[in-house]
């Protein structure tokens, strides 16, 4: 198995950035790919970013393309979200999420196995 620990939330103006982290641990070493998704109020959840655990690649929903960047650290089995020029619609509460197979879409939350608890990102007009 395999934990997650989201952590950065917080309350910002639009305009504003935030970092947020996500460190893993347990069975990191099965962990192929690792994404953000969000949730609003009212809302179903949404592929927010995703990146591979081995050559980096990464994917971006339009909504944030160009605006938010993630990243990771192997060595401190840990996935960033920095999100820059925020809006008040990017207002969600924000989850890492880890796969240990590419058995479906990545833009689909049912492909990945492992979740972490959320982090609260609320963005002030």
């Amino acid at each position: 198995q395999v934990q997650l620990v989201e952590s950065g939330g917080g309350l910002v103006q639009a305009g504003g950035s935030l970092r947020l982290s996500c460190a893993a641990s347990g069975r990191t070493f099965s962990v192929i790919a690792m994404a953000w998704f969000r949730q609003a109020p009212g809302k179903e959840r949404e592929f927010v970013a995703f990146i591979s655990a081995s050559v980096g690649r990464t994917y971006y929903a339009d909504s944030v393309k160009g605006r938010f960047t993630i990243s990771r650290d192997n060595a401190k089995n840990t996935v960033y979200l920095q999100m820059n020029s925020l809006k008040p619609e990017d207002t969600a509460v924000y989850y890492c999420a880890a796969a240990a197979s590419y058995g479906g879409s990545i833009y689909y939350s049912g492909s990945y196995e492992s979740w972490g608890q959320g982090t609260q990102v609320t963005i002030s007009s």
